[in-house]
């Protein structure tokens, strides 16, 4: 039999020391479980970020960022981008299995069946500015879901938790496609049950009732791939604030909601809007040279957006498949030229080059291109963060229902240092100075 391994905490108070168990997973870094570390002790940990923390166990994604490896459910995300469709991705990220045929056009004709909306629901909408972000939309009509079906809010019910799961995914794309028509004061677009989740909402964002539209299949592969490298990214800011809302036993809708409002956060899903912002601000080759020494200079507040991931110290395995993708959607529209592309692989490849970026990993990541693709696909700027919602909200359910199944689940309640004032009387305001 393994012997358990045991790590040692010694506490400089004259206490003897204090033992915890290790814990390994099947990849990655092993663990030591200091749940009881409190009781035994007395003593909390310290970990802004919870940079070294890990606050559960998970079956579903797997990030090596010393090796720019992304795994789903083990599959690699090369793989699963080149050889899967988004719904074989979101099959296997709900059920831990990729689908056979006939599982895949089951679920294909479920998530179908499901991407409409109650009508009322899209009167809903009319209580928005016009000029409204979409991100705020989308975080008040996704939350408002579960005024519309509570027939299945028994999060303790798994068919209650599938059946919300099969809604989410299924009327994400059509809650931010009619985001994005009522911000330009145009028609909502029904959906389509005869096209693929990417065709159907290319047709539900660009159709008009005024022509018929055909989604171009090039146009429609480039953004499933979009959702697929987006479908799920581990413990990141908005998967652990879904799971800290679900840890209270809220409903998965507001959970859904709660994780669109931290995404909309710059530093997290608005990061390819932020990354075009800046292409636009360089504006020309001739000035990549100006910007690359702003950004070296520690005393500018300019940083060259798209490079380095807190994560991947090597390169985002997303970032390649992103380039490949922008080069097929060019291609496709006879964009060969486009500016913007044409400045970012300069920008890239003098990165690249210098030993400042190299010396620190800043590789370019999975932003540096998507903004590029999804504007190029005709979505606006405003529009790409609710893309990436669509996206992710697969990865988000699958997070939730599984820490509503595991044993250990508990709701969360981190710890503070508190550094406020000590215990003092309240003096009468009459005598206050």
């Amino acid at each position: 039999m393994e012997q358990k391994r045991k790590a040692t905490l010694t506490l400089d108070n004259g206490g003897q020391p204090l033992e915890f168990p290790i814990m390994s997973g099947s990849m990655g870094p092993d663990v030591v479980d200091i749940r009881t570390l409190h009781a035994k002790s007395g003593v909390f940990t310290y970990d802004p970020g919870f940079l070294s923390t890990a606050s559960s166990s998970s079956k579903i994604t797997f990030i090596d960022g010393d090796k720019g490896i992304l795994l789903y459910r083990g599959y690699p995300i090369e793989q699963l981008a080149k050889r899967c469709d988004f719904m074989e991705v979101c099959y296997l990220l709900m059920n831990g299995e990729l689908p056979t045929r006939s599982e895949k056009a089951s679920f294909d004709k479920t998530i179908k069946e499901h991407t409409m909306v109650h009508e009322q629901l899209a009167r809903f909408y009319t209580g928005f500015r016009r000029d409204a972000h979409p991100m705020a939309v989308m975080v008040g009509v996704v939350g408002a879901l579960s005024a519309f079906y509570h027939d299945a809010m028994d999060i303790s019910d798994a068919s209650h938790r599938e059946l919300s799961a099969f809604r989410l995914v299924a009327k994400l794309p059509t809650i931010t496609a009619m985001t994005y028509k009522y911000n330009i004061g145009q028609p909502f677009i029904y959906p389509r049950n005869n096209l693929t989740y990417a065709e159907n909402f290319m047709h539900m964002m660009f159709a008009t009732p005024a022509e018929e539209y055909k989604p171009n299949p090039v146009l429609a592969r480039a953004l499933d791939r979009i959702l697929i490298l987006h479908a799920d990214h581990e413990q990141n800011a908005s998967t652990s604030t879904v799971r800290l809302a679900g840890s209270s036993g809220a409903n998965p809708f507001a959970c859904i909601s709660a994780g669109i409002a931290c995404l909309w956060g710059p530093a997290h899903g608005g990061a390819n809007e932020a990354c075009l912002n800046m292409l636009e601000e360089i504006g020309d080759d001739s000035r990549i040279g100006e910007y690359i020494d702003r950004a070296k200079d520690k005393n500018d507040p300019f940083r060259l957006v798209g490079f380095g991931h807190r994560v991947y110290k090597n390169f985002d395995p997303r970032a390649k498949l992103m380039r490949e993708t922008c080069h097929e959607v060019l291609s496709e529209l006879g964009l060969h030229d486009d500016r913007l592309f044409k400045l970012a692989l300069k920008l890239e490849k003098i990165a690249l080059e210098d030993e400042y970026f190299i010396s620190r990993k800043l590789y370019p990541n999975v932003d540096f291109y998507s903004g590029i693709v999804q504007r190029a696909l005709g979505i606006p700027v405003s529009m790409f963060t609710a893309i990436f919602t669509m996206a992710r909200t697969v990865g988000w359910i699958a997070q939730w229902s599984e820490m509503i199944s595991d044993p250990d689940y508990k709701i969360g309640r981190p710890r503070q240092l508190y550094t406020g004032a000590v215990t003092r009387d309240v003096v009468p305001i009459a005598l206050r100075k």
